[in-house]
């Protein structure tokens, strides 16, 4: 049999060193364990370090292409979601001087309407690139300047034919006939209708920058230079014959002319109000002006007291130029009229529903 040897002192030491070496170390690492959790316990959950969030805006691109050819002009890129139409159109003539911002028409399709300058940009998009169709619209005139340069010239080329200069009319027969008194009143009340317009234009109407083409104040100038033209010729000419019924037509023919300037003006100083007064836009209600109570009748009383003046003014002069341009107001008021009367329609139904557009029963 063979005896079991036992280790010698220096190997019996050096193995229970090494054991034991062990068992420090693994209690060591248990230790340093557990006081890490009841660290951790103590302090509560450990808070991860805050991440920092980085803002994405998207930006657009917007492509402009002709009309006609469907080709590319320009491309307006880094465009803001909050930007509006109008500030494209800026960005646009930045690249292309020669379009300034009042002329640049834009449409979604070729054949669309053209898009307003406060629609905001974001609501077109379907994806980061807009395209943009892109027609000329010519040069532009502000409403403002319309409507002064439409009324002025009326207000100006009566006055001429009133005073009866010498290369209009006859020296010899102006100085010979009497002017009756219809002729100074007509003077006055046309005079009294434009400078309204005038002040209205400058006080009273607020237009929002818009443009109208340069064609259509050259239109509207012809139209009412012309016409006016035409009537101071046949009322101021020295042969001029007085009404029929004398000063009876005459007067109730004056008054009508100044309750409808009168009747004209009130409205649209109601309207003005009604579309600048900062609160919850409703259609205009009758007030305690008499004026007003047109509003109970017609959506668009002020072109009914406007056709009213002119017809007026044909009852109470007696001629067929002035006829001729009342009538013409009828069918220019009566349509203007049917198309703002539709949109009210739209906008205030329950207290439009039940009104004419402009004269009642008949528009």
């Amino acid at each position: 049999m063979h005896r079991r040897q036992k280790p010698s002192a220096p190997e019996h030491k050096k193995d229970l060193a090494a054991h034991g070496g062990a068992l420090s170390m693994s209690h060591n690492d248990t230790r340093s364990f557990f006081n890490f959790s009841q660290l951790v316990l103590s302090a509560g959950h450990l808070k991860s370090p805050p991440v920092l969030k980085h803002s994405k805006i998207t930006y657009f691109e917007v492509e402009i292409l002709d009309v006609q050819s469907k080709k590319q002009i320009c491309i307006v890129d880094k465009i803001p979601p909050s930007s509006t139409l109008l500030d494209v159109k800026h960005k646009f003539h930045k690249a292309c001087p020669q379009w300034y911002p009042s002329r640049v028409g834009l449409q979604l399709e070729r054949n669309g309407p053209y898009l307003k300058d406060s629609i905001n940009i974001q609501s077109l998009a379907v994806s980061s690139i807009i395209t943009l169709y892109f027609t000329d619209l010519g040069q532009q005139v502000g409403w403002t300047t319309f409507f002064l340069t439409e009324y002025t010239g009326p207000l100006l080329i009566y006055l001429l034919f009133y005073i009866r200069l010498s290369t209009i009319y006859d020296q010899v027969e102006s100085t010979k006939n009497f002017r009756h008194p219809v002729v100074h009143l007509a003077c006055f009340c046309h005079c009294l209708h434009y400078i309204r317009h005038l002040l209205e234009t400058l006080f009273v109407h607020k237009f929002s920058g818009g443009h109208t083409p340069l064609k259509n104040m050259i239109k509207g100038c012809a139209f009412y230079w012309g016409f006016t033209s035409w009537i101071a010729y046949y009322i101021n000419h020295p042969r001029y014959t007085p009404p029929s019924f004398g000063h009876r037509q005459v007067s109730f023919a004056a008054l009508a002319f100044l309750m409808c300037e009168a009747g004209n003006h009130f409205i649209n100083v109601a309207l003005a109000h009604q579309n600048h007064s900062g609160l919850k836009a409703c259609f205009p209600s009758p007030t305690y002006n008499p004026f007003t109570w047109l509003f109970l009748l017609v959506s668009c009383p002020n072109y009914t007291y406007e056709v009213g003046s002119w017809i007026s003014f044909t009852v109470m002069t007696q001629t067929l130029p002035a006829g001729i341009f009342a009538f013409l107001m009828v069918i220019q008021m009566s349509l203007w009229a049917q198309k703002k009367h539709k949109l009210y329609l739209k906008r205030f139904y329950p207290e439009v529903r039940r009104k004419a557009a402009m004269i009642p029963i008949i528009f």
